[in-house]
């Protein structure tokens, strides 16, 4: 029998945690320096509030039962799971661990990886998820007996959404695995010319297809972030990334059943910028920046947008009204002219769904011409995917005010939840606010078109028919009929909103039929 103490013991195992930390693996740190980029660990502890980490499952062993891994040597089989304080808040954490056989998911790291996940269900914990490396380690994965049976992690993170907060950062190579716990983030990041995201990585695109095709081109940040809006966001560095995490964070509750996180705010309710008396002209040939519009509108210095790159004719972004998280979204005049087109809904509607499962109430503010139409709109299914928007805003039940500040034009304005739409809590307009069926222009053109070409002077008719019309669709007469709420001052905005959303419960009673689910267009 031994005669080891408790005190040799904890030798013996301070001996083998050390060896799998950064200071008992200095190549495998030497070449992470080499290579410009952090550690899995130094990420961590860069991330949360100081020596607030605590690791599960350091010590694990990777799983040797096959011939082709009997020999594996894979600290903490590659990922570190823990949980940490990010301003004072506890949130889950799994970090990739590159340098172990590329990031590959081990057994056993999927074990620590499942059991993480699970409890921050239970415990209403927001998961955040460091990844950089490929899906199953091959040595593990092409053993049925492993891989037959199938990991649950993807049912249990399904029954995350919209209950805690799950956000991905795509931190090195990301292809395989890692897009697929992507494609279920809520917020996802990556960092221009080192992340990367797909289905497949470059070899084996080559094996499949015989395509040759670099890692920046197939699934780089442009592609993913820009063009096609699966990432919220690209960033520079390592720091904006886990920067970029820890903001987005501080917009959202702990969880679906807690409080949002008001601040104290020294930025005046009653604040007005005269600038947004002239930002907005009524001569709708004239463009501006939505953005200025809300920055005027919204607390000093609070706005953070998401999926700035993508689909720019529609900004959507946080912010914070007398320091309440709030959700904008809002048509962009400087991007297409801010007209809904499918990946504009498909934008918007994710944010909507995303503000809706948190509790940030939202502001629509519209200058839209309608949506797209044609052969070229209809080949992206737009009569279809478009539905979607329309959809979230029917089953939202946070607070919502819209705004039209200039055009409020057809289906879009329903879209944007213009007027009475959607039940907004308040409907509001700017003196420059025209709301109609469709363009004044179009309309003459559709209805009339005859009448002033049989006119001696068509041009004159036409532009008197246009007049005429217009002096029936302004914001005027939009509150004479009572179909908003108000015409405002623009540099009310501010201290009309506070208001509105002070005096509204969290959430609107659910009205719906005794249903199990609704069914979602697309």
């Amino acid at each position: 029998m031994s005669d080891q103490t408790s005190r040799d013991k904890l030798q013996e195992i301070e001996a083998a945690r050390t060896s799998v930390m950064d200071e008992g693996r200095p190549d495998a740190v030497a070449k992470r320096r080499a290579q410009g980029m952090a550690t899995a660990r130094e990420r961590i502890e860069q991330f949360v509030d100081r020596d607030s980490f605590r690791e599960v499952g350091a010590l694990v062993e990777p799983d040797r039962s096959n011939e082709l891994n009997r020999d594996l040597v894979a600290p903490a089989d590659g990922v570190i799971t823990g949980t940490g304080k990010v301003a004072g808040r506890e949130v889950s954490i799994i970090a990739q661990d590159f340098t172990v056989y590329g990031g590959s998911i081990g057994t056993a790291a999927d074990l620590k990886a499942g059991r993480l996940v699970q409890r921050g269900l239970e415990r209403g914990l927001p998961m955040v998820m460091m990844l950089e490396g490929g899906g199953h380690r091959i040595q593990d994965g092409m053993n049925a007996a492993h891989f037959a049976a199938a990991s649950p992690i993807f049912h249990t993170i399904s029954k995350m959404s919209g209950w805690v907060p799950n956000v991905v950062a795509i931190m090195g190579q990301g292809f395989a695995g890692p897009t697929a716990y992507a494609s279920l983030g809520d917020f996802v990041v990556m960092i221009r010319g080192k992340s990367t995201m797909g289905i497949a990585g470059p070899a084996l695109v080559k094996a499949g297809t015989g395509l040759d095709i670099t890692k920046e081109e197939l699934g780089g940040a442009k592609r993913q972030a820009d063009e096609q809006g699966i990432a919220d966001l690209a960033v520079d560095t390592e720091e904006e990334c886990l920067e970029a995490i820890q903001k987005f964070l501080s917009y959202l509750p702990q969880n679906a059943g807690q409080p949002l996180p008001i601040i104290p705010c020294d930025d005046p309710v009653d604040r007005q910028d005269d600038k947004l008396l002239d930002l907005v002209t009524a001569n709708s040939r004239k463009v501006y920046d939505v953005r200025k519009v809300i920055k005027s509108i919204a607390d000093v210095d609070s706005m953070f947008e998401l999926k700035p790159g993508f689909a720019r004719n529609i900004v959507t972004c946080f912010a914070r009204l007398n320091g309440r998280p709030v959700g904008f979204f809002a048509n962009q005049p400087l991007r297409k002219g801010g007209i809904l087109d499918v990946p504009a809904c498909e934008k918007a509607a994710h944010f909507i769904a995303l503000c809706d499962a948190f509790g940030l109430p939202l502001v629509s503010l519209i200058d839209i011409p309608g949506i797209s139409i044609g052969p070229a709109a209809e080949d992206t299914g737009i009569g279809r995917r478009s539905g979607r928007l329309f959809f979230e805003m029917g089953i939202a039940t946070v607070p919502r005010v819209s705004v039209v500040l200039r055009k409020g034009y057809g289906g879009g304005y329903y879209a944007m939840g213009g007027g009475r739409a959607f039940d907004a809590d308040a409907a509001f307009a700017w003196p420059t606010a025209e709301i109609c069926a469709m363009s004044i222009e179009g309309a003459v053109d559709v209805a009339y078109k005859k009448k002033y070409l049989a006119a001696d002077d068509p041009d004159a008719v036409r532009t008197e028919m246009i007049d005429n019309i217009k002096s029936q669709t302004g914001a005027l007469d939009a509150a004479r009929d009572f179909g908003i709420d108000d015409v405002i001052d623009p540099r009310d905005t501010r201290r009309r909103l506070i208001e509105t959303f002070a005096s509204c419960p969290a959430r609107r009673p659910d009205n719906s039929p005794p249903r199990v689910r609704p069914i979602s267009p697309i």
